[in-house]
């Protein structure tokens, strides 16, 4: 676990003793749960480190280029799977507010879990699928920020996410290599959630090679009642 204090110091983001053994801690349930039933293909401890752990971590970086204030933050993890990046991100700003939102009942069992064991005031789970918790009163444009590292294309994505969150707010998602290309594949349809794509930059590093991207939108306004539409309408990519 020393790689991880180190690939996280390259990104700007320092952990803690503690919370170096809650990412510890974390790793071990991940590689337990992971023999009942699949959470991840990657179990090589060094590549959980990079690939999902400091990879999550990027998300602080951004945050903390933003200057936003930790203490005042509600987030939501759309789509979070095993916890990423919404756990990673939670260990090392334990100030903000977390909801880690998936549909598979599985995950947030192994989720509750991992936020009881850590002791991560302030986290908590919701079993449901993203367009219809988009819709409930105390969900939608509640959260200061949402991310995601779904695995969707970012039009799809953006559906998912962005009526979760408040004008002024921020969407980060993760995205691959063609992370540009999804961006400008994306453009109507972020505007139409109310949203404005302000960049994309690099996430985490490692020799050297840009493998990663967070594509950062602004919500500039709010998301029309149309929104989020049935899941099929969202897959068919109708507009």
């Amino acid at each position: 676990m020393e790689l991880l204090l180190k690939e996280a110091a390259k990104i700007g983001v320092e952990l803690t003793g503690d919370q170096m053994r809650k990412f510890e801690t974390y790793k071990n349930l991940l590689l337990e749960w992971n023999k009942k039933f699949n959470l991840t293909a990657i179990t090589d401890e060094k590549d959980i480190i990079i690939k999902h752990f400091a990879d999550s971590l990027s998300v602080v970086k951004i945050m903390n280029e933003k200057k936003l204030d930790f203490g005042n933050i509600k987030m939501i993890d759309v789509g979070t799977g095993a916890g990423f990046p919404g756990i990673p991100v939670k260990i090392a700003a334990p100030e903000i507010e977390t909801v880690l939102l998936d549909a598979t009942k599985k995950k947030i069992g192994f989720l509750s879990e991992v936020i009881e064991r850590l002791e991560l005031a302030g986290a908590s789970c919701v079993h449901a699928r993203a367009e219809e918790a988009g819709r409930l009163p105390d969900m939608r444009e509640h959260f200061d920020i949402a991310v995601s590292r779904a695995v969707a294309p970012l039009d799809i994505l953006a559906e998912y996410c962005l009526p979760f969150v408040k004008t002024g707010g921020f969407f980060f998602a993760l995205k691959g290599p063609e992370a540009k290309r999804e961006a400008d594949e994306a453009g109507k349809i972020v505007k139409n959630l109310g949203g404005e794509t302000e960049g994309i930059e690099p996430a985490f590093i490692s020799g050297g090679e840009i493998k990663h991207y967070i594509v950062v939108v602004k919500k500039t306004k709010k998301t029309p009642e149309t929104y989020p539409r049935e899941n099929k309408k969202i897959r068919r990519g109708a507009r």
